[in-house]
Order: C-alpha cells, then sequence, then structure tokens
C-alpha cells in the first residue's frame, strides 16, 4: 500500500503521538507533558505519514522568533516531533518530510529553520549545521568557593512559588533575548514549559522550587528555578542542587543566585545543564576543573533562505566577500553570492557572476550564522576553502558574535 502524507488534522493528534513515543522508546510521557504539548502543537504545520491507518512517520514546526547578531528576531520554524517507525526505515519517509518541510518553509517567508537533534548525525545531510553548544557544569560545592562582584550583597533573594512568580520571571527572560542569538522570544504557552514538574521530570529531586533575586526597589533581576536531590550515607548528607534554569539581568545578580545555589544546607554539589558555554560561572568559581565542564551540541541551524537570513543579522566588522554555496537540497540557494556589511553591520547580500573569494556548503553557514562557530575553525577541518587570500579572515571576523550563542531549553 502507498504511504500517504498529510497534515495532521486535530483528531489524530493522539495516533500520531503515540507514534513519536514509540519512535523515541516506548516510554510514556506523563499527562501533564503530554497535555502541554498538545496544547503547543500547530496541526497546520505538522506532517503525518500514514501506512493505512497506522502513522508511521512525523514531523512538525513551532512559529518561533529567533534572536540572532545584533538583537533582531528572526521568523524560524522550529522543527520537531521528527520520527519514523523502525517497520518503515529506508523507504525514504524522513527524506520526503524535510522536503516538504522545506518548501513550506520557503513558501511561508521563514528565512531560518532550527532543530534540536536526538541524533545529530541526521540532519548534515539535509543542510542543518550545529549553531550552537550548551554547557553542563556539577560543581563540587565542597571543594570550589566562588569569587563574587561588587553589589552582590546589595540584592535580596526571596523563594517564591514558581506559579506566582511566572510573570516576573518571564520579564527577565524577555529583556535577555536581543542581547544573546539563539534565544527564542516566548510565544504564548512557551512560558508552561519551564514549570513542567511531574515526578517523572525530578531525576529523584524535589517539586520545582524558584528563588528571585530582587533590588531595594522590589524589582526582580534574576531568577533561579531548581531542585534539591536529597540523599544520605553513613557520613552523612550528600544531596545535590539541580539547575534547571538560572537568568539574570547584572553580574551581581548573577553570583547572588549562583552563591544562593552553593549555599542550600545539606547539599555539596550543584549541578546545572543546558548553560551557555560563555556562562559567568565558569570565571566565578575558584576551581574550575572541579566545576567539570562538559559541552555538547544545541541548536541546528538551516539557512532556508540564504540571502533574506544573510540580512537580517548584523556583522562586527565591514564585509566583502563573494561565497559559493553549495545546497543540493535547497538549489535556490546555490550559487555565488555577494555579501557585504557596512560599518554599522548591516548587510546586503546578492547573486553575483564575480569570482568567489569562498566555497562552502550552507551547512557551514548555519554553524557559522549565530556567531558563536567561527569561519576559520571550519576552515581548520576542511569544510570551508579559502580562494581569495585574506577573504577567510574577514569573513570569519565579521560573523563572530562578542557573546556565545545560546538555546536555553528544548522543543
Amino acid at each position: 500500500m502507498a504511504l500517504e502524507t498529510r497534515v495532521l488534522q486535530a483528531d489524530e493528534w493522539d495516533v500520531w503521538y503515540d507514534h513519536l513515543e514509540l519512535a523515541f522508546g516506548g516510554v510514556p510521557e506523563s499527562s501533564e507533558e503530554r497535555d502541554l504539548y498538545k496544547s503547543l502543537t500547530e496541526h497546520e504545520r505538522s506532517l503525518a505519514v500514514w501506512d493505512g491507518d497506522t502513522c508511521v512517520g512525523s514531523a512538525g514546526a513551532f512559529s518561533f522568533r529567533l534572536s540572532v547578531p545584533g538583537g533582531a528576531l528572526v521568523p524560524a520554524a522550529g522543527v520537531t516531533m521528527v520520527g519514523v517507525a523502525p517497520t518503515h526505515r529506508r523507504r525514504g519517509v524522513l527524506t520526503s518530510l524535510m522536503r516538504r518541510q522545506m518548501d513550506d518553509f520557503r513558501a511561508g517567508g521563514e528565512p531560518l529553520a532550527v532543530l534540536t537533534a536526538s541524533e545529530p548525525a541526521i540532519y548534515g545531510r539535509f543542510g542543518y549545521g550545529t549553531g550552537t553548544y550548551s554547557l553542563a557544569v556539577d560543581i563540587d560545592t565542597t571543594r570550589v568557593r566562588l569569587s563574587v562582584p561588587p553589589g552582590t550583597d546589595e540584592l535580596r533573594l526571596r523563594l517564591v512559588d514558581p506559579e506566582k512568580a511566572l510573570p516576573e520571571c518571564e520579564r527577565v527572560y524577555a529583556e535577555l533575548v536581543s542581547r544573546r542569538p539563539g534565544m527564542t522570544a516566548r510565544q504564548p504557552l512557551w512560558e508552561r514549559l519551564a514549570l513542567l514538574d511531574p515526578p517523572s521530570m525530578r531525576a529523584g529531586g524535589s517539586p520545582l522550587k524558584c528563588v528571585v533575586a530582587e533590588r531595594e526597589d522590589g524589582a526582580v533581576v534574576g531568577y533561579a528555578r531548581y531542585r534539591v536531590k536529597a540523599d544520605w550515607d553513613l557520613t552523612g548528607s550528600e544531596g545535590k542542587v539541580l539547575v534547571n534554569d538560572l537568568d539574570a539581568l547584572d553580574p551581581a545578580a548573577e553570583a547572588a543566585l549562583w552563591r544562593y545555589l552553593f549555599e542550600i544546607d545539606l547539599t555539596w554539589s550543584v549541578r546545572a545543564t543546558k548553560r551557555p558555554v560563555d556562562d559567568p560561572v565558569l570565571h566565578l568559581v575558584s576551581d574550575v576543573r572541579r566545576a567539570r565542564p562538559m559541552t555538547r551540541d544545541s541548536l541546528h541551524v538551516r539557512l532556508v533562505d540564504l540571502p533574506a537570513a544573510l540580512e537580517a543579522r548584523t556583522y562586527g566588522a565591514p564585509l566583502d566577500v563573494v561565497v559559493e554555496v553549495e545546497d543540493t537540497f535547497c538549489p535556490w540557494n546555490e550559487g555565488r553570492w555577494r555579501l557585504s556589511a557596512d560599518a554599522k553591520g548591516e548587510a546586503r547580500c546578492v547573486r553575483t557572476a564575480d569570482p568567489a573569494d569562498l566555497e562552502l556548503s550552507v551547512r557551514e553557514l548555519g554553524s557559522a550564522y549565530l556567531g558563536g562557530i567561527t569561519l576559520t575553525s571550519l576552515a581548520a577541518a576542511g569544510r570551508v576553502r579559502e580562494l581569495r587570500a585574506g577573504a577567510l579572515t574577514e569573513a570569519s571576523r565579521a560573523f563572530a558574535g562578542d557573546v556565545a550563542p545560546w538555546l536555553p531549553h528544548g522543543f
């Protein structure tokens, strides 16, 4: 029987999501998590592949606005819910879903597509490049001390109910979005993601807790949401602090929140994941080795409309370079493009017949797009080829950002 791909109907959602759970191992999610994603699903942007009455493939997209270098919020399709049934491997199901999505994104005027990959090796062939990394730390607080900046002691810390504090925390988050590329502006209901707290998500820890940092006037300038995992052995307590998220508007608030987490009674370590790779905590600790920093890939970036995407961000130095781009999956991006940026960082990208200065694929442009991965590092791996002397350094400096791009949460 021929497979049928069609847009998801509302009454098909449970079957569609059951298929997705099976594709990811078959462990049912909590009703709380499942209900939230049912509310977040954009049915008109969700695809299902059917073999008769059986759903055997899925892919969806969220309508995001992604921060890019310069602070602009650019429409981006957040690719999600991708799965193929184990009975239908090697039949072109995934490729057909990626093809349909890319054509839809282009028709909808979205310059970018982004995703987080359960298996990163899959998506490079569709033009996605690793655009951000995330940091995990597991800090031994019995052997590490913090050196905090002036003003830290002037802040008041207050334990609050995570639900009641949500509006204040969201105001902090919203102010940070334009400061760091890779963050997504919250769309309605997305604020609920940070409050998901079923026992299955606690990793043996307590219910979710929240602490806020306030100025003397009562303004909230930072927050941390966390759990405490109690543990005991014959020598006493072995508790851990499990940090879900920590956001702050200034260095003093950042340090105050970390110090609070370090000093929770009956705990001996602080573990945080999905942090920016340039997290200030790496410079606050007395011994970075005892923080056990580790990185992994996070957001993967795909330029759907190459000139529109490159013109949407700003650049850190004047630039005039011709790039020869390979993009077999989206051939409208292939060819030579002149990318120029003025002293203000504002850019123009147009087709040209002039000789190329650099050669690369759209995948490398996706990796360099948010400013965290340099073109020179990609060239060292043979992924970018310099055809005009000096062009690589010129372009790499212009693309690079002052802060590491960061995706605070998955989708």
